[in-house]
């Protein structure tokens, strides 16, 4: 944690001139509870002016170079490339809230736009190359289906050149699934059944982080930092979905050139 600006989760091991990390519920923020104080979601009944204001707090705190480009996310693989409607727009309820396309991961390339996930369970993936950076949402349905390999093709760099870094998401002890979700990563990769441990009767628990290290070691990204943090078992420090149920918050995971 950055102790610099209280609930910040700084990146480590992204390349020169790139900045990225992961805004929890603790940074400076007007949300009420059991929102607040930061929340920069309007999907889970938080007052939307309330969740512009902590976007505005988002920016000027970080002095960020634009508005991130926020995302509809779905759990789905569509990745936009540096939007042009979006842009660098000022900060405010109307640019921060209104309508933004659907994708799960976004790549910006140069100075100027900041890639944005939210998240509250599954696991943010920043991941950094030449001159872009991008911004990942990968729970387990989207690591399955090829959000992160979707990413780095967007990227348009070399695995080996990839500097990637996992965010807070829910921990393997928190995350229990069911059969058909080991088996769908079983089926694609059978070492992978060594990221589930036995749970309750025919249940597991999935590890998300581990999931995701599997997926970019496979497409040869070996520079892989952050992880091992659990957003259910901290609601001091982390919104949780499964936690606290359709009233959770939402974290920003951000990444960007300076």
């Amino acid at each position: 944690m950055n102790q610099a600006l209280p609930g910040w989760i700084e990146a480590t091991g992204l390349p020169p001139g790139m900045r990225g990390g992961t805004a929890t519920r603790r940074f400076a923020g007007t949300s009420a509870a059991p929102f607040g104080p930061a929340n920069y979601s309007d999907r889970g009944g938080d007052d939307p002016a309330a969740v512009a204001r902590n976007r505005a707090l988002l920016r000027q705190q970080l002095g960020l170079p634009g508005e991130p480009l926020w995302l509809q996310q779905v759990h789905g693989t569509e990745v936009l490339v540096e939007p042009n409607l979006l842009g660098s727009a000022s900060s405010g309820a109307s640019s921060a809230l209104r309508e933004v396309p659907c994708a799960d991961a976004s790549v910006v390339r140069g100075r100027g736009s900041v890639a944005v996930v939210l998240t509250a369970d599954c696991l943010p993936l920043l991941l950094a190359a030449g001159d872009s950076v991008a911004a990942v949402h990968a729970g387990w349905r989207g690591l399955a289906d090829g959000v992160i390999e979707a990413a780095i093709r967007a990227l348009g760099a070399l695995p080996g050149e990839v500097c990637a870094w996992l965010g807070p998401g829910i921990g393997q002890r928190a995350f229990e699934v069911g059969p058909e979700v080991r088996a769908i990563f079983v089926a694609a990769d059978p070492a992978a059944a060594a990221c589930f441990i036995p749970g309750r009767a025919d249940r597991w628990h999935a590890d998300l982080d581990a999931l995701a290290r599997r997926r970019l070691g496979a497409i040869g990204v070996e520079r892989i930092g952050g992880g091992g943090w659990c957003t259910f078992d901290d609601p001091a420090q982390f919104h949780s979905y499964r936690r606290d149920g359709a009233r959770s918050g939402r974290m920003a995971t951000l990444v960007w050139r300076v």
